[in-house]
């Protein structure tokens, strides 16, 4: 009875807020249905119980005591790890959510079906965080994987959000398939697909052994390739750009940041506990992702004007700098990566606050920002705005004292330790070239007049404004007491250590 009470406790976050999905599903289909005017009546009630739901998911998870149990006839794992990223994941769920309410009543996307496709992705987010079984693992990222391609192509009035729903289906059936095939491989060659029956055996493995099978190598290997395509890291980034352009700007901003959370925790999971043993092959795997990452993140971005395509070249890049710090397999790289994500997200919140909610009018009606070249001369119009936007760029560039210099130069202290000096360098080189197309929008915001006419700017929304001034003001001031991240960090990576 113990054991069946220790295996919902350790996922009452999730059984409530499936729970509320059920009752909201019900909700939208009987008062779609039968209301005379349809959809936009429910869009604004679903926006405030979606965040009820969230606010009160955050206060269960939160009060919660952080329990080391495995559950779930070994499927599920929780423990400290789990509990603080559940946290950080709510909220910056609610966070993102201050940014799409305003836009999609702009765009009219009143789909109820979209708070709780947005539900049931933190769900699936939490699964795969928890996952502690190949098995477990496969299904709790096809999950994933399905509500991200309905998400992708939720405007239905829209063949480029089409398009991209349909790329994201075809491509990620294809890691699907090799991360399903990895799974089956190592299953049929141990017999195993708990994570911690797979540690024990392959503790003390050596690849020059004569018991070692080649075939093990190939089902890891694939496993490998199947969670860095999830993560958008080069050379499986194709996808992210034209995803990233097709879907709603709120959708995009959704991809960029959040499950980026989730598949980091499982590969510190998979790479650093399970197949710990295999460091001498996963390291070049994760050494070449990491060169390639950096490498077409930076000059992938060089080459685009839209906002769109140059935050996925962006995210790319960033991806590569949380996998180089992942090359030491220790304590310390684990921390560094967890305060880079931290970081990561708090940037991208700003950046996206900035992004989607400046309109311009245009005549009859105001357009967002799409092209690099609509903020040209914003210094002009509207001062504040453009310096909010230079600090973020400026962070993203990681110019001190900016918390973007910071979470970079921990991540390569935490390479240096591990004697990775030649990556090292070559990421330090990238971004101070990466600097250049940064910088060269503040230049264009301050030093660039606007050709076609003077810009009438609409004011941000409140909600907005106050994500985006938060985000700035850690930004700034994180370097005055960076204690704060450095300590959530360490306590977030402690159960890695035993």
């Amino acid at each position: 009875m113990h054991n069946f009470l220790y295996n919902f406790y350790s996922i009452l976050t999730e059984i409530y807020i499936i729970y509320n999905i059920c009752l909201l599903l019900m909700y939208g289909v009987f008062l779609s249905t039968y209301s005379t005017l349809g959809y936009p009546l429910l869009s604004k009630n679903f926006t405030i119980l979606t965040l009820q739901i969230l606010l009160f998911s955050f206060l269960l998870t939160f009060l919660q005591v952080p329990l080391n149990v495995i559950s779930w006839n070994g499927f599920l794992l929780s423990d400290s790890f789990t509990y603080y990223v559940k946290l950080i994941i709510i909220l910056t769920t609610v966070s993102w959510f201050f940014l799409s309410f305003d836009y999609l009543i702009y765009e009219k996307l009143n789909y109820f079906e979209f708070w709780i496709l947005v539900l049931l992705a933190i769900v699936a987010m939490f699964f795969i965080m928890q996952s502690y079984d190949l098995l477990t693992i496969y299904l709790a990222i096809e999950f994933q994987s399905l509500i991200f391609y309905i998400l992708a192509s939720i405007n239905r009035t829209s063949e480029f959000s089409t398009e991209a729903g349909l790329k994201y289906f075809i491509l990620g059936a294809f890691s699907s398939a090799f991360l399903l095939c990895g799974s089956s491989i190592i299953y049929g060659l141990t017999g195993l697909t708990n994570l911690n029956d797979l540690a024990q055996f392959f503790s003390g493995f050596l690849v020059g052994e004569h018991l070692f099978s080649y075939n093990l190598i190939i089902g890891f290997s694939f496993i490998l390739v199947a969670l860095l395509f999830k993560l958008s890291a080069a050379p499986f980034h194709i996808w992210a750009p034209d995803v990233y352009e097709g879907a709603p700007f709120v959708v995009t901003a959704f991809f960029s940041i959040l499950p980026k959370l989730a598949i980091i925790g499982l590969l510190f999971r998979v790479l650093l506990y399970t197949f710990y043993d295999l460091i001498s092959l996963w390291q070049n795997i994760i050494l070449l992702s990491t060169f390639l990452s950096i490498l077409i993140g930076t000059f992938g971005a060089f080459a685009q004007y839209k906002w769109k395509r140059f935050l996925a070249y962006s995210s790319i890049n960033h991806v590569g700098f949380m996998l180089l710090a992942m090359l030491g397999g220790d304590f310390e790289s684990i921390a560094s990566i967890v305060f880079y994500l931290i970081v990561y997200i708090i940037t991208m919140l700003g950046t996206f606050a900035f992004v989607i909610d400046t309109k311009i009018y245009n005549y009859p009606t105001p357009h967002h920002l799409r092209y690099l070249s609509d903020i040209n001369g914003l210094a002009n119009y509207n001062p504040f705005l453009s310096g909010a936007a230079a600090v973020l760029l400026f962070s993203m560039a990681s110019i001190p004292p900016t918390a973007g210099f910071f979470s970079k130069l921990f991540v390569l202290l935490a390479a240096i330790q591990v004697n990775s000096f030649g990556i090292s360098l070559l990421a330090v080189i990238v971004s101070c070239i990466a600097c250049f197309y940064y910088i060269r929008l503040i230049k264009n915001m301050y030093f660039e007049s606007s050709v076609i006419s003077w810009k009438v700017i609409k004011p941000m929304s409140k909600l907005s404004s106050l994500i985006l001034g938060i985000s700035l003001l850690s930004i700034l001031f994180i370097f005055m007491d960076m204690e704060i991240i450095s300590i959530i960090s360490l306590v977030i990576s402690l159960p890695f250590l035993y």
